[in-house]
C-alpha cells in the first residue's frame, strides 16, 4: 500500500495538503478469505441446533459421537458426551440437536433409549440388534424452551400427534394389567393402557388408557369397561363354555368395553373422562344398579364356604353380593353367631321392582319405599338362607326366599342396615335331623338288646341242634314209610288186580246211589206232601228207582 502526498498552493490562499491511499493487489486475497471464513462461521452458527442435557439412570447403550437421536426413524441429533452425574445416581448425556429439531428442546418433550424389549405390547426395538441402541424422541405440545430433561425408562405407549382420545379408569387394583396391555372392542384391538398410578388415598388405582381414532367414537357416556384378562369358564345346563378376548389378553392381560343392550343413545365421551373398571363382562353389562340397600344377616351356624363377593339372590335372581363377614359373640346364649353384611340393588329385579313400589305407593330411588316392601315380605315369611352353590367346591351363596312355616319375628324397618331374619341351611337341617336320629339311637338300650339277642341266638342254635339230631331223622323215617306205603298201594291197584275190580264196582254202586238220591230229592221238591201222605197211587215209579 503506497501513500501519495501532493501540495498545491495558490497565492493569497491558505496552503492545503492532500493525501491519497492506494491498495495493493497483494492484500485482496487475504481480505476475501477472511470475509468467506466469517460468512462460513456465521452460517454454521446460524445452522447449529440447540444443545440439551438428558439424565438417564444408566449409560447402557450410550456412546459419544456414535449414538444418534431419532424421531420416526429420522436422525435429529447426536450424543456429544456422556458423563456421570455429581450425585453418582444417574448419567448425563449431552445431546446436540439439528437446527430443524429445535421443537424438541421444549417443555413436554420426551426422550428414551431404544433397545430390544419384551412387554405387554409385544416385542419392540428388534432393529437395534444390528444398528445399535439409539435415543428415541417425541415432541411436546408446549413451545417454551427447555434444556434439561429426564429420560424415560420405557418408550411411551402413545406418541404426540396420534389421533384418538385418552380416558381414566378407576379400579380397586391393577390385576394383571400393564402399560401396553391391549383394549378390545368386539374382540378387535382398538387401544392400549398408557399409565397407572395409586390414588392419593391409596384405596384404588387410576389407569390411563388411549383409544385410537376413529374407534374412540364408540366410547360414549354409557360405555362400560371391564377386565378381559384370563379365561372365563362357565359350566351350565348347555355344557362347558370357555370365553376369552384373545391369546394376548390371556397371556398379558387386557381390557374390553361395550354398551349394555337396550340402553339409550348417549353422547360421545369427552377426552380424559373417568369410568369405573368392572371385574368381568357380566358385571359390567348388568342392568343399572340403582339405589343400594344394605342388609345384615345373623347366622347361628358355620359359614365356611361363604366369601366376600358371593351372590345374593331373590327367588333365584341375582341382585346383590356379600360385602363382609365377621364373627360376633352372644353373651346370653354363650355362642358365636356369624354376621354377614350384604348390599342389594332392587332395581335389578326389573319390572317387578316398579310394580312392588306401585303397590306400596313409593317411587324409584326412595329408600323408605324399599324398606316398606322388605318389611312386608318379612311379615309374609321372607327369610335369608345360606345355600350351596357348588357341590365340588363347597361355595355358598345367600338366597332370599319365602318360608310359610317360618316363625314370626320382630322387624325394624328403620334400622340401618336392615336386619333380615334367617333360617338354617338345608345342609344344616339335614345335620340336625341326623343328630336327632343319632340321639334317639343313643337313648336305645343297645346293650340289653344285644344281650337278649345273643341269648335268643344261643337258644335258636340249641333248637337247631335238637332239630338236626332228633326231629329231622324221625321226619326222614316217616317220609320213607309214606313212600313205601304209596308204592304198595300203587302195586295193589295195578291193572287186572281183584282190588282194582272191587274198587270199580264200589264206585259204580256209589254212582247209582247218588242218582237215586238226586231223583228222590227232585220228586220231593215237586211233591213235598209225600212226606206226610206217602207216595200216591199211579206215581211214576221210574223216578224212584235207582
Amino acid at each position: 500500500m503506497a501513500q501519495d502526498t501532493t501540495e498545491r498552493h495558490t497565492p493569497g490562499q491558505p496552503q492545503v495538503h492532500t493525501r491519497r491511499w492506494s491498495v495493493s493487489l497483494v492484500w485482496i486475497v487475504p481480505i476475501v478469505a477472511l470475509l468467506i471464513g466469517a460468512s462460513l462461521i456465521v452460517r454454521n452458527w446460524m445452522e447449529q441446533g440447540p444443545t440439551i442435557e438428558i439424565s438417564f439412570k444408566t449409560g447402557e447403550g450410550l456412546v459419544a459421537h456414535k449414538t444418534q437421536v431419532k424421531y420416526r426413524s429420522v436422525v435429529i441429533g447426536e450424543v456429544e458426551a456422556v458423563e456421570l452425574a455429581k450425585d453418582k445416581n444417574s448419567v448425563n448425556a449431552s445431546i446436540k440437536l439439528n437446527k430443524e429439531a429445535e421443537s424438541f428442546a421444549t417443555q413436554g418433550a420426551k426422550f428414551w433409549v431404544v433397545r430390544p424389549r419384551i412387554g405387554a405390547g409385544g416385542v419392540t426395538g428388534v432393529d437395534t440388534l444390528l444398528s445399535g441402541n439409539f435415543i428415541g424422541a417425541d415432541a411436546g405440545e408446549s413451545s417454551a424452551p427447555q434444556k434439561r430433561f429426564t429420560g424415560l425408562e420405557a418408550p411411551p405407549p402413545v406418541t404426540y400427534g396420534e389421533k384418538g382420545k385418552s380416558f381414566v379408569l378407576r379400579a380397586d387394583d391393577l390385576g394383571s394389567l400393564d402399560i401396553g396391555s391391549p383394549i378390545y372392542y368386539r374382540k378387535i384391538p382398538v387401544g392400549q393402557v398408557t399409565s397407572y398410578a395409586l390414588r392419593s388415598d391409596g384405596k384404588g388405582v387410576d389407569l390411563g388408557i388411549f383409544v385410537d381414532a376413529p374407534n374412540d367414537a364408540f366410547v360414549t357416556r354409557n360405555t362400560r369397561f371391564w377386565n378381559a384378562s384370563g379365561v372365563d369358564v362357565d359350566v351350565g345346563a348347555n355344557g362347558l363354555k370357555v370365553n376369552t378376548e384373545s391369546l394376548s389378553a390371556l397371556l398379558v392381560g387386557g381390557l374390553a368395553f361395550g354398551t349394555p343392550e337396550g340402553s339409550a343413545a348417549a353422547e360421545v365421551a369427552s377426552d380424559n373422562q373417568p369410568f369405573d373398571l368392572y371385574a368381568d363382562r357380566e358385571g359390567a353389562l348388568a342392568p343399572p344398579a340403582g339405589l343400594a340397600q344394605y342388609l345384615r344377616l345373623r347366622f347361628d351356624q358355620s359359614m365356611r364356604g361363604l366369601s366376600v363377593g358371593a351372590p345374593v339372590e331373590f327367588m333365584g335372581v341375582e341382585f346383590g353380593k356379600v360385602t363382609g363377614i365377621q364373627l360376633d359373640y352372644d353373651e346370653k346364649l354363650q355362642s358365636f353367631p356369624v354376621l354377614v353384611d350384604a348390599v342389594i340393588y332392587p332395581q335389578r329385579l326389573g319390572p317387578v321392582h316398579q310394580k312392588m313400589l306401585k303397590v306400596f305407593d313409593s317411587k324409584v330411588g326412595e329408600e323408605a319405599g324399599v324398606s316398606r316392601v322388605i318389611s312386608s315380605f318379612v311379615e309374609h315369611g321372607m327369610r335369608a338362607q345360606a345355600r350351596s352353590g357348588n357341590l365340588l367346591t363347597g361355595q355358598l351363596y345367600i338366597s332370599l326366599d319365602f318360608y310359610p312355616d317360618a316363625k314370626a319375628v320382630a322387624f325394624d324397618a328403620n334400622a340401618r342396615p336392615l336386619l333380615i331374619p334367617t333360617v338354617p341351611s338345608s345342609l344344616e337341617k339335614l345335620q340336625e335331623q341326623l343328630q336327632a336320629v343319632v340321639e334317639r339311637i343313643r337313648k336305645l338300650p343297645l346293650e340289653r338288646i344285644a344281650n337278649n339277642l345273643d341269648g335268643n341266638l344261643r337258644e335258636l342254635q340249641g333248637s337247631l341242634k335238637q332239630f338236626n339230631g332228633q326231629t329231622l331223622p324221625a321226619v326222614t323215617s316217616t317220609l320213607n314209610e309214606v313212600r313205601s306205603t304209596l308204592a304198595t298201594a300203587n302195586s295193589a291197584l295195578g291193572e287186572n288186580s281183584p282190588q282194582r275190580q272191587k274198587l270199580g264196582d264200589t264206585l259204580n254202586e256209589l254212582d247209582r246211589m247218588s242218582r237215586s238220591l238226586r231223583d228222590l230229592s227232585d220228586y220231593l221238591g215237586r211233591h213235598p206232601e209225600s212226606l206226610l201222605r206217602g207216595r200216591p197211587k199211579g206215581a211214576d215209579a221210574d223216578n224212584l228207582q235207582p
